[in-house]
Order: structure tokens, then sequence, then C-alpha cells
């Protein structure tokens, strides 16, 4: 699923004011609208191909990533920064040949991917009852609103209980009533147990930031996590992730895993024949 950032100076908030018309939608109306469309997605499938920068507490990978139908399929290409060695790429290639002959291990893939949407979806629809939200500024189609937690707000879950010490802003887009971004940071520390199951530090950080790539097809471009915390007494938890995604090309809807293996197996024969000879 989410970053620190400074509220809105007087100007830009009179500014909106001036501009809104009475016909204008509350904060809380919007966002409800956001989330619901961000839950019901247009049925029309849009796949892609990207290069997917990682870092996660301080290793940073670079991989292509292929969209299908079955789900995603990725090719690791640098580590650190350094390409991959001949016995690296040789490794690479029979794992993506062993996933797409796999059927066991594509319902493994797919049974956690469903699991990460539900629980997102989870997250998304507790955000209009966790949040008091206020216009900030605009720009072109884009608005900002900031918001702050929700005293009346009961969590569920430990979710629930993260969303409950989170303040931050979002911009949204009026147009489509999508959201654009969500930049929120922990503003108390967060206890589960009573703090015997562990605990986030105040000042945690969490931003997503997302484009339009095809006519009402948003995804994901950025993603920052900084986190701190213990858990169980005295594990430590260090959550420090960061995404890039980026260099986007449209791939076919019906494209399958087998393609997609034979898709990024091309890939890194044809970059390796442009690629200096060195050893390894």
């Amino acid at each position: 699923m989410l970053l620190a950032s400074a509220l809105s100076l007087l100007a830009p908030i009179m500014l909106v004011a001036q501009s809104s018309t009475q016909s204008q939608s509350s904060p809380a109306e919007l966002v409800k609208a956001v989330i619901y469309n961000e839950l019901h997605p247009s049925e029309a499938t849009t796949h892609w191909k990207y290069q997917l920068a990682k870092e996660v507490d301080g290793k940073k990978e670079l991989r292509t990533v292929v969209e299908t139908n079955s789900g995603s399929l990725d090719r690791l290409l640098s580590v650190n920064g350094k390409p991959l060695t001949s016995a690296q790429k040789s490794t690479e290639s029979g794992r993506i040949l062993k996933f797409s002959r796999n059927a066991d291990e594509q319902r493994k893939a797919e049974q956690g991917r469903r699991k990460d949407t539900e629980q997102c979806n989870t997250i998304l629809k507790m955000i209009p009852d966790a949040f008091i939200f206020a216009y900030a500024s605009a720009s072109g189609n884009a608005t900002k609103l900031t918001f702050k937690p929700n005293p009346s707000f009961r969590p569920p879950s430990r979710e629930g209980k993260v969303l409950q010490q989170m303040a931050g802003e979002m911009w949204v887009d009026l147009r489509q009533k999508r959201l654009v971004s969500i930049d929120g940071s922990l503003i108390n520390d967060v206890k589960f147990g009573g703090g015997l199951l562990g605990h986030l530090e105040r000042g945690g950080q969490f931003a997503v930031k997302r484009a339009e790539l095809a006519p009402g097809d948003w995804e994901m471009t950025e993603l920052n996590v900084n986190m701190q915390g213990r858990a169980l007494l005295f594990k430590t938890i260090s959550v420090q992730q960061r995404e890039i995604h980026s260099d986007f090309e449209r791939v076919r809807e019906d494209l399958s895993l087998a393609e997609a293996a034979n898709l990024l197996l091309r890939q890194t024969v044809v970059a390796s024949k442009n690629m200096p000879t060195s050893a390894d």
C-alpha cells in the first residue's frame, strides 16, 4: 500500500475557498468517491512491462517486470548497481522457466497476490472513517487534501491502529476521482497488545505516487516506507523500502506466463549481445 509533508500555507487555502462553489462536495464526500473508484476500477485490463528499482534495508535491486492475467513475472538485472555474473544470469533464466511451467508455484503466487489485494482493499475501506479531511490547495485537475486522525474512529485491526496514528496529505484527480498520491507519517507510537506484541515508533513514514498510464489506468510509480519499532519484545523492526517503477511499455492483454518468460529471456539475450565483453 503508504510520507511526511508540510501543511499548506494560508494563501493557497484561501484561493481554494474563493474558487469553491456551493455545489462542491465536502472533503469527506470526495474521499469516499475516490476510495469507491479505487475499489471498483474499470473492468478493462491493461498490462505493462516496466523497470522496477527496489531498495530494501540498503540492498538495491533492478528488475524487469512483465504483467499477465495470471500474475507478474520478473527478471533480476543487477544487485547494488552490479550486473549479474554469467552464473547468476543462468540461475535467473532457470528460475523464470521453472515458474512459467510450474502450476503449483503459480497457484501459490496467485494466492499471495490475492491476499495482498485483500489487505490493501481492507485498508482503503477504512480511510474515509479513519481520518478527518480538509481541502488544502489545487493544481489543474488535482486537489490536495490534508488528513489527521479521526478521534471517533475505532480501529478493527492492526492496520487500523496504524492509520489511527497517521497524518499527512493526499492528492486526488478531481475529474476521475482517483488517488494520485498519499503521504503520511506516524504522529504517535503505535502499540500492539499494550506494547507486549510490539510497536512502531513515532515519525515512521509512508508514501505512494501514481500516474495515469492509459485512460483510466492508474499505476504506482513510486513507493517509500520508513518504519522503526520492535516486535515480540525483542526483535527490532526496521523497514526501509523504496520502489521506483519506470519505462512502462504496454504488452498484450492476453499475454501468457510462458510468453512473458520468453519476452524476458529474449531481452536478456539482446542485452548480453550489446554489452562489452568483460570477465565476470
